[in-house]
């Protein structure tokens, strides 16, 4: 396990809601409930699910922007949960983020070099002024973008520069991790197709590790070496690429591979279709036993009562299914 990054176990985010001034009892909605799975140093694991499932809630927690109720985050050997304030703010240094959306996570009020610029200062990467002008120059050539750039403020450019300007800066820092956030669902595809491009050429040059956070499994599939499937805040299945797109186990992500469109037109004329009935029931109040029993097409009376565990059922495949 010594080239493991980052570990994650039973992690839980429930967010209290209602009470108010009249002392009533606050409900909880269970966003992340007992999430684990681990990332090896150099790979990068695909976080797949419905929009809602907790996948983002689970990056949050891991990056410490939301305190998790239980669980442990392990990165690199440390267990984030418990570090303080000052602790924490030298840990980041390893560990960036890229948001969604391109539009809200730059400073209007910024220039893209100050934007870029800012991290070096604050962390005290690069204290000189002219040398921090030069880094920033570096950093936009790495992203793809022209030296230009660093002079016009974020409303001057396009979605996928501004995801550019993003990735940029998250690689000022040099981190070790980074958790993309569904960071190309804002974008138009042709654009999308260039920023997976050049995630993946930047992971080969520096050695990153992804975790990367997406509804599209199309998009998932062309960069995750492992995929995890989430379902109302919590892990279906999780195994490497080729097994989940080619003999998924979980009868969930049956349904989410058999909605994504094929090119061919006779391949996909004749296909099995798995159509879910029912709605993704509501994380303040989630159904007993098995999470996914109400709309499981294969669910018996035992998914109501017991909880399946995330276990083994083929060599590094995993799933939460009583069933198989």
């Amino acid at each position: 396990m010594s080239d493991v990054i980052l570990e994650v176990r039973d992690l839980v985010k429930h967010f209290p809601v209602g009470g108010g001034f009249f002392g009533g009892k606050p409900a909880l909605v269970k966003a992340v409930d007992g999430v684990s799975f681990s990332i090896r140093r150099g790979e990068t694991l695909g976080l797949v699910g419905e929009s809602g499932c907790g996948k983002t809630t689970a990056g949050r927690c891991i990056l410490q922007l939301e305190t998790p109720t239980s669980g442990q985050i392990i990165f690199e050997g440390q267990d984030l949960t418990g570090l303080t304030h000052q602790e924490l703010r030298k840990v980041r240094r390893r560990m960036q983020v890229i948001f969604q959306d391109p539009y809200s996570s730059l400073n209007p009020r910024m220039t893209v070099g100050q934007i870029i610029a800012e991290p070096l200062a604050v962390h005290g990467i690069v204290p000189e002024r002219w040398t921090r002008k030069a880094r920033v120059t570096q950093l936009l050539s790495h992203a793809g973008l022209l030296p230009a750039m660093a002079d016009r403020y974020p409303h001057e450019l396009s979605g996928g520069q501004r995801q550019r300007v993003g990735v940029a800066r998250a690689l000022a820092m040099e981190p070790s991790l980074i958790i993309c956030d569904e960071p190309v669902s804002a974008l138009d595809v042709s654009i999308q197709a260039q920023i997976i491009n050049l995630l993946e050429e930047l992971q080969a040059e520096f050695g990153l590790t992804y975790l990367f956070v997406a509804h599209d499994l199309s998009v998932v599939r062309h960069i995750s070496d492992r995929v995890a499937v989430m379902y109302l805040g919590k892990i279906a299945e999780i195994t490497d690429r080729k097994s989940l797109y080619e003999n998924p186990q979980h009868p969930y992500t049956k349904a989410l591979l058999s909605a994504v469109p094929i090119p061919d037109p006779a391949v996909e004329a004749g296909r099995e279709r798995v159509v879910l009935g029912g709605e993704v029931p509501s994380p303040l109040n989630p159904p007993p036993g098995c999470v996914f029993h109400p709309r499981c097409p294969i669910a018996v009376d035992e998914c109501r009562r017991l909880v399946p565990e995330l276990r083994e059922v083929r060599p590094d495949h995993r799933a939460a299914c009583l069933r198989i």
